[in-house]
């Protein structure tokens, strides 16, 4: 049987090395896996993304707009993990490009971005513009939010159409283990714009006893080349950094 990690595990889970540009894209879970690894990796960390993030969500991190290298040299050697955008959009802020992040990987230990948005839905399937994975991405993280595990597609998925055509059923069936690997599978689903070369890994969010025997069955359609980790339910109260929240 599964037994999910604490999201304070996650880097080991996913066997995540000394020097990694970890692109998150996919459903839920994706922001808070972001803060998690910028905890958990030795080094100095730019964590960004390369789409659009809630303002609100910092992490307690400093943050940074645009920052010239030697701006962002200086917060790093400072704070160790900064948080960067683009731009200031209001209430959301824009991301950088793809080959910024590039370019920060060769100056800094880690480099993890949010490359997709999902609309705070727990699955999807991307667009023709989706996700914008940089170039030299070591590893690829499929995020999944565990309610939409064995609910029906159109409640619980983002981009509903597209999830049911790549796994060949109605929008109006349940998410079944063999549907949703169909999509995480996919160089039109979840694989889309993963770099030859980067390794390919799932993470399940907020699986409970419910949902573990869908994931079990859900890791052995994948095989062994696709590694799965669980992760746990955890309260953002008692670890708001990881939820994003300052102190």
């Amino acid at each position: 049987m599964v037994e999910p990690v604490g999201i304070a595990d996650l880097a080991g889970a996913l066997g995540l090395g000394h020097h990694e540009h970890v692109a998150l894209v996919g459903g839920g879970g994706k922001t808070t896996a972001l803060f998690a690894l910028g905890g958990q990796l030795d080094g100095s960390v730019v964590l960004t993304t390369t789409t659009k993030m809630g303002k609100d969500r910092t992490g307690g991190h400093p943050v940074l707009f645009s920052p010239t290298e030697p701006e962002l040299a200086h917060t790093l050697d400072r704070d160790r993990v900064a948080l960067v955008w683009g731009a200031d959009g209001g209430h959301k802020a824009v991301g950088v490009s793809p080959r910024v992040c590039d370019g920060w990987f060769t100056v800094v230990d880690h480099v993890v971005v949010e490359a997709d948005g999902s609309r705070r839905r727990p699955f999807k399937a991307p667009r023709s513009f989706e996700p914008v994975v940089p170039a030299t991405a070591t590893m690829v993280v499929a995020c999944v939010g565990a309610d939409a595990l064995g609910r029906v597609i159109a409640d619980q998925c983002h981009r509903p159409m597209r999830v049911a055509a790549i796994a060949g059923c109605s929008p109006y069936v349940r998410l079944t283990p063999a549907r949703l690997a169909a999509v995480l599978h996919s160089r039109r689903g979840s694989r889309k714009g993963c770099p030859a070369g980067a390794r390919f890994a799932v993470m399940v969010n907020k699986v409970t006893e419910r949902e573990a025997a869908f994931v079990e069955e859900l890791t052995a359609i994948l095989g062994a080349d696709v590694p799965v980790v669980a992760v746990a339910p955890f309260d953002p109260t008692e670890s708001p950094e990881i939820a994003g929240v300052a102190r």
